[in-house]
């Protein structure tokens, strides 16, 4: 128990100082504050949840302590509560009885949580995230809109530009595409966060479940009804439609990571499929927008199911010559 306690402590105040390192400006800062839930992460895959809740609240009440009620909650719901449920669910799963030769009962199999439910909620946690960091700029659009133009203004004149009508354009685009942008790098960090954790306890011994295998990663088919009423509300106006351009940016890049698992999958006979993958990654970490191509692919194996028939052709044994 001291022992349990003991890893709680240290991944607590890991993570705090992680997150709090923000403070200082440095640019070193900002790498550590984007894997702030790293160390939590491998408490709760590692040493269970309870171990990433003891050093997520304890770290949270020393955050408020020294800095204040703000830190406290923002440091929970941002670092603390993803951490924590994540590494429950990747330890979540259930016994399955298989039937041995089809009389008597085997060893019962454990179904562990699927990896496309974890990346729903990996996007849930993305739209949370943004959604109370905007909401701490004001409580309507105009106001978190206002509020972020100023900022931009504000940190443009500290750099002695000078402030024209194309300056004011690109600011203004600068705060169309803010929301997006946060969601974005919210859901990346989260997803990278836990293949790091789950990656560390698995090198150190402590993983107690099978890799997974991420080329059969699979959103619930709901994901997309959701994702198109998403859309049509981002056409409204004011915070609906701000919530709504988040939630769509969230569900699209996960359909993304989804299209690189088919990409993944109908490669498989390939011979030079090392290369047309590595090209595939860095045109899109290079350019961006090639993510797009992602998405697509990810919403049409949705849609027409594209490695489920592609690994059924590829099982099927070849027809037998004819005389």
């Amino acid at each position: 128990m001291m022992v349990f306690g003991l890893i709680a402590l240290i991944a607590g105040a890991a993570s705090a100082l992680m997150f709090a390192s923000i403070v200082s400006g440095a640019l070193i800062s900002l790498v550590l504050f984007y894997l702030a839930p790293l160390p939590l992460m491998v408490a709760a895959i590692g040493w269970g949840p309870l171990a990433a809740s003891f050093g997520g609240i304890a770290a949270a009440i020393g955050l408020g302590a020294l800095f204040g009620l703000p830190y406290c909650i923002a440091f929970a719901v941002t670092i603390a509560l993803p951490a924590w449920w994540l590494g429950h669910l990747v330890l979540l799963g259930r016994p399955v009885d298989v039937p041995a030769n089809g009389t008597a009962s085997a060893e019962p199999e454990i179904e562990w949580y699927p990896l496309g439910r974890i990346l729903l909620w990996i996007a849930g946690f993305a739209t949370l995230t943004t959604m109370a960091a905007l909401l701490t700029l004001g409580t309507d659009a105009d106001s978190i809109t206002s509020t972020l133009r100023r900022g931009l203004l504000r940190i443009l004149r500290a750099s002695d530009s000078p402030i024209t009508g194309e300056t004011d354009q690109f600011v203004d685009a600068l705060v169309k595409i803010a929301p997006a942008a946060a969601t974005i790098v919210s859901m990346m960090t989260l997803t990278l966060n836990l293949w790091l954790s789950a990656k560390v306890t698995a090198t150190s011994g402590r993983l107690r479940r099978p890799w997974p295998d991420m080329m059969s990663a699979a959103l619930p088919p709901m994901t997309l009804a959701v994702l198109c009423v998403a859309i049509a509300l981002c056409f409204t106006s004011g915070l609906v439609a701000m919530i709504a351009q988040i939630l769509s940016t969230a569900l699209m890049l996960a359909y993304a990571l989804t299209g690189f698992a088919v990409l993944h999958t109908l490669t498989l006979a390939l011979k030079s499929r090392a290369f047309w993958l590595g090209s595939t990654y860095a045109m899109v970490v290079v350019f961006g927008w090639p993510v797009l191509a992602m998405v697509i692919l990810g919403l049409a194996d949705a849609v027409f199911g594209f490695r489920e028939r592609y690994l059924r052709n590829r099982s099927q044994p070849p027809p037998l010559p004819t005389p």
